[in-house]
């Protein structure tokens, strides 16, 4: 039988736009929301907004079997692809388009280019199953992901952000991170609830049992990163109410390199994949798994950095209300090519 999307993930761009909308009306409603967030900040940061930004990362971590690490490695050829495809074409391919569609907005193509990244945890598995890939293949890969994730996601930023705009001589690009602050917001924001999702996984397969913790525990804890990440939304968008004019005309500038991005991975993975004779299940799970993005990491790390407020952070919650629907096409036409190539 056909898997499904489940309800909450099947109108997560429907639940991302009411939120956005939400959000407005409450700035619009309550202008003194603005001071009550600042008034919940430590320094820079905003105390419940950090608890809902770790939730909202944990569910996906809390998912991830690294016992299939050793596995992984075994298969050079598996590594070899998909490291290649997320790590080098992804990175390269996002960071193209934010400077061929917004080299001119500075602030929106960073955050494009964060969300580039950041390579996908969470809903791959999700992607991959309605795909019939190989399941146990693209927990392997995300377990991959995740590790690489940890261990290069601040010197990327620094490289991508820092580095490679002025080398290529981007005269308006006047963005800069630092790097200690980067790899704070990773060790926050990544490394707590990594370790959360590590200790939890072990700790409660070792007492309850494997059967039990994904048949009970994970479809309790998943719905949180929803919640988290509309309640995200909703607080970003009531401080934005004296743009929204502006905002219909920035959301169509940041979906238009989105689609032609997850589109090209997509499609790029599964032809190189083709033409490496790998059979379809595993194709299909190295393709979403290129395709997607950790887009929870990405707002994470650019309200960390650049602020509640920022354009960056405003790039980020975009990304999901555009993949949703272009990832379910994806997936209807990866099972189309199943049937035309394999």
């Amino acid at each position: 039988m056909q898997p499904k999307l489940k309800f909450l993930d099947r109108y997560l761009t429907l639940w991302i736009f009411l939120a956005m909308v939400i959000g407005v009306s409450l700035g619009y409603l309550f202008p003194t929301i603005s001071t009550l967030t600042d008034s919940l900040s430590v320094g820079t940061t905003n105390i419940p907004l950090a608890i809902g930004l770790i939730l909202m990362m944990y569910p996906p971590l809390a998912k991830v079997d690294y016992t299939l690490l050793p596995e992984a490695f075994k298969n050079k050829k598996v590594i070899g692809i998909s490291l290649f495809l997320n790590w080098f074409i992804g990175t390269f391919l996002m960071f193209g388009l934010a400077v061929l569609f917004l080299r001119n907005e500075p602030n929106y193509m960073t955050g494009l280019i964060l969300i580039g990244l950041a390579r996908c945890i969470a809903m791959v598995i999700v992607w991959s199953d309605l795909a019939k890939a190989n399941r146990e293949y693209t927990a392997m890969l995300v377990a991959l992901n995740s590790i690489f994730q940890i261990l290069s996601y601040s010197f990327l930023v620094w490289l991508f952000i820092n580095v490679l705009p002025n080398k290529l001589g981007l005269a308006n690009f006047n963005v800069s991170v630092s790097m200690k602050d980067v790899t704070k917001s990773v060790l926050i924001y990544l490394g707590v609830p990594f370790l959360a999702g590590f200790i939890s996984r072990y700790t409660l397969i070792k007492t309850k049992g494997l059967e039990w913790y994904n048949r009970k525990f994970i479809p309790k804890i998943s719905p949180i990163t929803l919640y988290a990440l509309l309640f995200t939304i909703v607080l970003m968008f009531s401080l934005k109410g004296d743009k929204i004019l502006d905002l219909p005309m920035d959301v169509v500038k940041i979906a238009i390199p989105l689609i032609i991005y997850f589109v090209l991975m997509f499609f790029v993975s599964f032809f190189i994949n083709k033409s490496l004779k790998v059979p379809y299940d595993k194709n299909a799970s190295i393709a979403f798994t290129a395709a997607g993005n950790n887009f929870e990491l990405a707002i994470a790390v650019s309200i960390a950095i650049f602020g509640l407020h920022s354009p960056q952070a405003f790039v980020g919650v975009i990304g999901p209300l555009v993949e949703v629907p272009v990832l379910i096409l994806l997936v209807k036409t990866s099972l189309w090519l199943k049937k035309k190539y394999y």
